[in-house]
């Protein structure tokens, strides 16, 4: 089984989704790609998210989205 992209725990962010072993928040790569800034910006920024976790996230994000429209 793969670990989860994705964490949410209360003692973490306060339950705020985020990279799992980061305290990254999964809104601010939303936010980042909402204004324009390419994953390789949004790296840039937060070092400690790795670019196979940002992949694996889109990915899923894109497989719930086409399941919920077919």
């Amino acid at each position: 089984m793969d670990e989860p992209v994705i964490i949410s725990r209360p003692d973490v962010m306060g339950g705020t989704p985020v990279f799992a072993g980061t305290r990254v928040p999964v809104q601010t790569l939303l936010d980042y790609i909402e204004a324009g800034e390419s994953i390789d910006e949004f790296l840039s920024g937060f070092p400690s998210v790795r670019r196979d976790a940002v992949i694996r996230f889109l990915q899923q994000a894109k497989d719930r989205l086409v399941e919920s429209i077919s």
